[in-house]
């Protein structure tokens, strides 16, 4: 069975280089018509995919689907096509004073067939943005969604086979199996979004075939309040950066360092932030459920380990008169904030993908420069305060794959800036002209007119050619 799925495979991949040769090089009117297919692929399945997504997980809210997935595909199909003409350009760079008037271009090139990887947590928005950039710049794309939201990877599956022909675009669904088995195809490029653990998996079989890889991962992001910060606004903006798809995001905030002094009111204006932005969890339209009972059970587990060890839970809906209890049967966690934690629990070691927010009291910008150093590099690092001279320490003194100041994400929804992570959060970036940059081969092109003075350096070597090599020291 994984034999005759593993040769399927193989044969979709020589189906997409045979047409990549036939066409080795798209024109931009080309590459605009398969994006304006993408897009109305988006826009003709939108709502049924929202619906799908829904039902993967138990319940996610169609608003935030509609914002986090649909509408960002929109906003990235528009900026790609807007700047397609000038990314596909040749680019003219300067050319070393010895090889006038030789002349020195960039000329962006397709890869040729490209393998997408994508998660569950957005698994229509993290399936389609790195296909647009592909696409872009010329290729041809196998996708490969996730098992743990099945109905919406077979709707996506169908939709793409509505819109595009097998050799351009083609979506492959399957268990994890078939994913181990499409890592291992020898792609001109494999573009994987998901846990740092499987990242290193994936990592290994491309290896095998010498494929490069763009790895979009994960980590322990932090939130930095600087002394001085305003409390209630910092607060709002954590727990919404937070609670966005109940916790379940790439780029939420991990935990929060707060000054010492500082921590109780800041977890008073969190609970009250989490409340307002959700009154209710279990019949709450806007709030999503974990997105399996495996997940569900792993941060109850998380948040047991903790209690157990000595922390204290905060569980801001499930105090007052209209206190909720646990909804094991809908899937939906509410949030917790964690105080008091020891270095050794699991919510300290795991990047926590869910609502539940760690916080960590400190007494210098020196210890958390120190914390987040001695850590793994974490996506994103949010950094809340009007301090400049804390900002620039914190700005130069840690890594992170990007950053947020006074706020939380939305560093990611730039088009105009490169996102992706560094260290173990990942490697290679992607978003605008830096996704279509991944996906081509800019080929550097030296041309050399008939009127050169190259040939003056060849042999037979005399006083000649030691008196230019002399002139060019001086002056190269």
């Amino acid at each position: 069975m994984q034999s005759h799925m593993t040769e399927q495979l193989h044969l979709h991949l020589q189906t997409q280089r045979a047409a990549f040769r036939r066409e080795p090089y798209p024109s931009a009117a080309v590459r605009r018509e398969r994006l304006q297919r993408l897009r109305a692929l988006v826009d003709e399945h939108g709502e049924a995919l929202a619906a799908a997504i829904s039902a993967d997980f138990g319940h996610r809210s169609l608003h935030e689907t509609r914002l986090t997935e649909l509408f960002v595909l929109g906003a990235t199909i528009r900026h790609t096509e807007h700047n397609l003409k000038r990314w596909m350009g040749p680019k003219r760079v300067a050319t070393a004073l010895h090889f006038l008037p030789g002349s020195n271009q960039l000329l962006p090139q397709p890869l040729g067939v490209v393998g997408v990887i994508s998660p569950w947590n957005y698994p229509v928005q993290l399936a389609l943005a790195p296909v647009i950039a592909a696409l872009a710049a010329g290729n041809r794309v196998m996708l490969k969604p996730s098992e743990l939201t099945p109905r919406t990877s077979q709707l996506l599956a169908r939709a793409v086979a509505q819109y595009f022909a097998p050799d351009e675009f083609t979506c492959i669904t399957g268990d994890a199996n078939v994913a181990k088995s499409f890592a291992g195809l020898p792609f001109d490029h494999l573009f994987f979004t998901g846990s740092t653990a499987i990242g290193r998996h994936v990592a290994v079989a491309a290896a095998a075939n010498l494929t490069p890889v763009t790895l979009e991962l994960g980590g322990k992001s932090p939130a930095i309040l600087h002394k001085g910060v305003n409390l209630k606004r910092a607060a709002e903006r954590i727990a919404l950066g937070k609670l966005l798809n109940a916790g379940q995001t790439c780029v939420a905030p991990d935990y929060v360092m707060v000054p010492a002094d500082q921590v109780q009111p800041f977890v008073k204006l969190l609970g009250a932030a989490m409340k307002k932005l959700y009154p209710t969890i279990a019949a709450n339209p806007d709030y999503s459920s974990i997105v399996s009972p495996r997940h569900y059970a792993r941060l109850q587990g998380l948040l047991a380990e903790a209690k157990a060890q000595g922390a204290k839970l905060v569980r801001p809906h499930q105090e007052g008169k209209q206190a909720e209890g646990a909804d094991p049967s809908g899937r939906k966690l509410a949030p917790a904030i964690v105080l008091n934690l020891k270095p050794g629990m699991g919510l300290m070691r795991e990047e926590i993908f869910g609502p539940i927010l760690p916080v960590l009291p400190y007494k210098s910008l020196d210890e958390v420069i120190a914390h987040v150093q001695n850590g793994e590099r974490p996506l994103a690092l949010y950094a809340f305060g009007s301090d400049g001279t804390e900002r620039q320490r914190l700005l130069k003194e840690t890594h992170a794959g990007g950053v947020t100041i006074n706020d939380c994400i939305w560093h990611l929804a730039q088009e105009d800036q490169p996102f992706g992570g560094v260290g173990s959060s990942g490697q290679g970036a992607y978003h605008g002209e830096w996704g279509f940059k991944t996906f081509s081969k800019e080929k550097p092109v030296f041309t050399n007119p008939a009127l050169s003075a190259t040939g003056l350096f060849a042999p037979p070597y005399g006083k000649l050619f030691d008196s230019l090599l002399a002139v060019l020291k001086r002056v190269a």
